[in-house]
């Protein structure tokens, strides 16, 4: 237990963890260490992931976490996160075993802290309430390449981007944009897209590369009130919307207000023009939405 402990002070130090939330971690494997049944059932679950193959069953090792959460009187969020710290060593080894670039785990692991920031200002909480998500990372699917992560996924549907019609089953570079807390400046963006070129060079046959993104940041209707300057306007602009879709209820506020929706669109914070916009759409009463959104890059090129 000693060593499951070093390990994980050892990455919330590299992952720059808020001291007072080092210290909740600590104490909470202090109070594991102190039961002989607590400290087997979290080495088992770390064995487990050491001996599975992809995918690993996550679902099955969240349930065992919060059954000890129940039992030790520890909230769920706080054990789904220590989870994933635990198993980061593990982690780690699997690049080295693979000839993989040890600082790819390291900013793919930084997805920890960003889900841990998100869970404190949205639920109050220490530990992260999306735990499911962090499933890409540990199978080593999806990884952080600079500003952005990836993931290899294959179209569901036939589609035209750019005049090219890409057929159903295509292989797509997927997207994410975490919450770092820092500006999606787009000269950082254009790296990401570059470097998730080579990373998954493998996949693609020929030196056109086809990228992809479904998020709630591809709305079309977010272009009508950014300035054409932002950052944000121009990641937008690099891809040709091919859906779009409208939610019933508002279950992606949290990602631009950093809280839960509690019905009352006053209560939303309005402290950046964006804020504000969608602040003023949700008190219309209209609804919000995402698209999904293509482009195509070759040589380094985004093709338009």
């Amino acid at each position: 237990m000693q060593i499951i402990k070093q390990n994980v002070i050892g990455i919330m130090k590299r992952l720059d963890f808020p001291s007072d939330v080092q210290m909740t971690f600590v104490n909470v494997l202090n109070y594991i260490s102190a039961d002989p049944v607590a400290t087997a059932w979290l080495k088992r679950l770390i064995e487990q992931y050491e001996k599975s193959e992809v995918p690993c069953d996550y679902n099955r090792l969240l349930l065992d976490m919060r059954a000890m959460a129940m039992a030790l009187g520890i909230h769920e969020h706080t054990l789904d996160l220590l989870l994933f710290l635990c198993l980061g060593e593990s982690l780690r080894i699997r690049y080295i075993e693979r000839g993989l670039d040890e600082s790819v785990w390291l900013c793919s692991m930084m997805d920890l802290r960003y889900k841990l920031e998100e869970c404190r200002l949205v639920k109050g909480t220490v530990g992260s309430f999306v735990a499911p998500w962090f499933a890409g990372f540990f199978d080593m699917t999806r990884f952080a390449l600079g500003r952005l992560q990836f993931e290899i996924v294959y179209t569901k549907n036939d589609y035209t981007v750019g005049g090219v019609n890409v057929p159903k089953g295509s292989p797509a570079i997927n997207i994410h944009i975490p919450r770092t807390g820092t500006r999606l400046d787009h000269d950082e963006v254009l790296k990401s897209y570059l470097a998730a070129v080579d990373w998954f060079r493998d996949i693609f046959t020929d030196d056109e590369v086809l990228f992809t993104c479904n998020s709630w940041l591809l709305d079309p209707w977010n272009m009508t009130v950014l300035e054409s300057t932002s950052n944000l306007a121009d990641f937008i602009s690099d891809f040709e919307i091919v859906e779009t879709y409208l939610h019933e209820g508002y279950p992606d506020l949290w990602r631009l207000f950093d809280c839960n929706y509690n019905g009352n669109p006053a209560d939303l914070p309005r402290n950046s023009s964006l804020r504000r916009a969608y602040a003023d759409r949700v008190a219309r009463a209209e609804k919000t939405g995402g698209g999904r959104g293509f482009f195509r890059m070759k040589n380094g090129e985004i093709l338009k």
